[in-house]
């Protein structure tokens, strides 16, 4: 019988990882025990006073430990943890945190409960199964590279907030995505941490005898297992599978190794496991979806495995199949582009599936791969993931109103003229993207909230009209008091960020000192976020230097910027754009007011949309199918300066932030105008003449509308009164309109349970 412990590291050298991760389990206090029972929920992490519960038993250990209340247990020294034991009032915050997750866990009614027609459908026996290949659940579980699985958690908390019954399936990465660090000269370099089961709050799945559950899939020729692991986010099950078990060769245990790590080959076995693997494993839980959701193609696999179930077990030949098998799929594309769509030579799905695949299926070879092509019989096409999920699935949807329309046109092929007149006709719809509230608003928002708006702000959040009246009773002063306060502690944080990184570096003792003292909590705090790609236009900022510099150093009105995020390994260009963005910041001219912080993580993202001032978007257009980072902005009172693009286009109302090089007032190049100062400045870039426009907009729009809004109108108390119009004005209008809650809701109401 196999034990977690057959986990063990791939390699030596991480066996010898951290001694904490393999220190027993340690009692704790009978007035701590609560403590033990919570860390196996994730539901801690947007429980109001749930991490700070965690962190204020040892703040030392919690840092050491990443935020990881499992391995913290056991880190913290004996003499601490009798301390907290015997405090009376950190006994009180643990015992009102064990009884609000008892009363969470076990509620009388719900969303999901009270909806009559979705009860019908959808229950614990039918729950909606849903697929993703990365989850951003919190730092401490790794399994996540940006907003696919930043979107994915918010999914899970909000269907397990609204009592939507839903499964999760994904791959347990033993290493996670890279880690980020930048050498001296700015070029970003890529290292691993390896994330032992047995350091998370995750059990393995073991059926009735005690044995593990194990699934198998044939990959590459050959008999692959899996085993699985629990995580419980709320009410939500999530299934993790993981190949890193001794039944398996060398080769197939790196199966799960890295997120997004190896090549195409990888990818592709990667994607066999979860979608094959994924709908095996439902099968040994018997667990019997009332729909799956596939959330972008990576497990576009579960539905040939569907199909094939129905031909082996029903006895259908595969026409058949496929419209069953269509009832209960549906599909949401994440990327406007259709590079981005996973793509894999007939080849490699060759090697890979083999040709027993396409047999179990009564198809012939260019029948299957006909399957994944936009034309089904133009042979000189790869094998794509994206046309795999729309053939096989009732419904598919973009993730905002633009991308519904921009993904109905590059997929226009795929129907023929007698099916489709108009592009118009083309059955992709949308749902736009929303975050999780309880997880990205600041606690000293959520107090303002709870105590405006009301104690169930969280849940009554869709309700515009309540919400506004609650926004509305809060004062000038409260408002912009706390979101001083949250600017301070991100000034805080870059600073000690930004310290201990240029040390570690090796970096000259003047320029390491020198970070204690960067930043200014008074000044206007501009973030940029994102991963770092060609599209998300980082250099568009630098194209005017000493424009640029002129408004760092402005000695009355100074702007400081704070930049994250990660270029891919393989994405040479991406990194010799982040090592512009690192070398420009560390000039003498600038360094006290441009920041870039090294491996973007949640925890990062958290004091970003918490404190920054304004949140800086710039993507090429249309290729932000939504973005959401600049939603949590909102919700915590921040602005958004971004092309209208994505979510923005539904969000932006001229009052709640400002439309980069969309704006109604435009001053940007106009065709057959001036040559603009930007276009003067553009030989250290590629730009055209379309980033040359959006650029001087965004010169503009600061010069003329964001500076001066920041710095002027201010009362007695140094409160902009516009400004604070504006905070006002975006928190009322996209919390209610961009939140999870709201998102899953439409999901359920008009995607799973459509046409049953």
């Amino acid at each position: 019988m196999q034990t977690e412990q057959e986990t063990a590291s791939h390699t030596a050298s991480h066996a010898a990882n951290n001694a904490i991760s393999h220190t027993p389990e340690r009692a704790l206090p009978e007035t701590l025990q609560a403590l033990n029972a919570l860390r196996w929920n994730y539901w801690w992490t947007w429980a109001a006073d749930g991490a700070a519960v965690f962190r204020d038993l040892d703040p030392e250990a919690w840092e050491m430990c990443e935020h990881n209340p499992h391995r913290m247990l056991r880190a913290v020294p004996d003499l601490r943890l009798l301390q907290m034991a015997t405090d009376p009032h950190y006994i009180a915050r643990v015992k009102h945190l064990d009884e609000n997750f008892n009363d969470y866990i076990n509620p009388k009614r719900t969303w999901a409960s009270a909806n009559k027609k979705l009860a019908k459908q959808i229950s614990a026996a039918r729950p909606v199964a849903y697929f993703c290949a990365e989850y951003g659940i919190h730092n401490s579980l790794p399994l996540y590279s940006g907003g696919l699985g930043m979107l994915a958690g918010d999914h899970l908390k909000s269907a397990s907030d609204t009592g939507l019954p839903l499964v999760g399936i994904g791959l347990l990465y033993r290493y996670g995505y890279f880690r980020q660090r930048l050498a001296r000269n700015g070029w970003q370099e890529e290292y691993y941490g390896d994330v032992p089961p047995e350091d998370l709050p995750i059990r393995l799945v073991r059926d009735e005898r005690g044995a593990p559950v194990r699934i198998t899939v044939e990959i590459r020729g050959r008999a692959v297992y899996a085993q699985a692991w629990l995580a419980h986010i709320g009410r939500v099950p999530l299934y993790l599978l993981d190949t890193n078990i001794e039944a398996n060769s060398e080769v197939d245990r790196w199966i799960t190794g890295h997120l997004y790590g190896g090549d195409r080959e990888v990818r592709v076995v990667q994607e066999l496991m979860l979608g094959v693997g994924g709908v095996r494993l439902l099968r040994e839980l018997n667990i019997a979806p009332h729909v799956y959701h596939l959330n972008e193609g990576h497990s576009a696999f579960l539905t040939l495995e569907l199909a094939r179930e129905k031909i082996a077990n029903q006895g259908m030949d595969f026409a058949n199949a496929r419209e069953e098998v269509k009832k209960s799929c549906v599909f949401t594309t994440h990327t406007p582009v259709a590079a981005g769509n996973d793509e894999f030579a007939p080849e490699l799905i060759d090697g890979c599936l083999g040709e027993t695949y396409w047999h179990a299926l009564g198809l012939t070879r260019d029948e299957f791969l006909g399957l994944g092509r936009v034309k089904a019989n133009d042979e000189s096409e790869a094998f794509g993931m994206t046309p795999l999920a729309i053939r096989l699935c009732r419904s598919t949807n973009g993730v905002s109103r633009k991308h519904g329309e921009v993904s109905r046109g590059l997929w226009r092929e795929m129907w023929s003229e007698a099916e489709i007149k108009s592009t118009d006709e083309i059955p992709i719809t949308s749902v736009t993207n929303g975050v999780h509230a309880s997880t990205w608003v600041a606690p000293l928002m959520r107090d303002l909230f709870e105590k405006h708006v009301g104690k169930n702000w969280a849940e009554t959040i869709n309700d515009e009209r309540k919400w506004k009246k609650g926004v509305a009773r809060i004062s000038d002063a409260e408002l912009w008091n706390a979101h001083s306060l949250l600017k301070q502690r991100l000034v805080s944080f870059v600073r000690h960020r930004s310290y201990h990184a240029r040390v570690e570096r090796g970096e000259a003792t003047e320029y390491a000192e020198a970070a204690r003292t960067m930043f200014d909590p008074k000044a206007l705090t501009i973030g940029f976020a994102r991963r770092v790609a060609a599209y998300k236009r980082w250099g568009l900022l630098l194209t005017d230097p000493e424009r640029l510099h002129r408004l760092l150093t402005d000695a009355g009105r100074p702007v400081q910027f704070v930049f994250a995020g990660k270029a891919h390994p393989q994405d040479f260009g991406a990194k010799t754009i982040l090592q512009q963005v690192a070398q420009w910041k560390t000039d003498s001219k600038v360094r006290q007011r441009a920041v870039f912080l090294e491996d973007y993580d949640q925890d990062i993202a958290r004091h970003l949309v918490q404190g920054v001032d304004v949140w800086l978007n710039v993507p090429k257009r249309p290729l932000e199918a939504s973005g959401t980072s600049g939603q949590k902005v909102g919700m915590n009172g921040g602005l958004n300066l971004s092309v209208l693009d994505g979510w923005w286009i539904e969000g932006y109302d001229a009052d709640n932030g400002w439309a980069v090089g969309a704006h109604p007032h435009h001053t940007g190049v106009e065709d057959g105008g001036q040559i603009s100062e930007v276009e003067q400045h553009i030989e250290n870039f590629a730009v055209d003449r379309e980033d040359a426009d959006d650029a001087e907009s965004f010169y503009r729009l600061l010069e003329e509308a964001v500076i001066p809004c920041y710095y002027e109108e201010r009362d007695a108390h140094g409160i902009p009164a516009k400004w604070l119009k504006m905070m006002r004005r975006s928190i009322e209008t996209l919390a209610p309109a961009f939140n999870s809650d709201r998102m899953v809701q439409e999901y359920a109401e008009r995607i799973y349970i459509a046409g049953k």
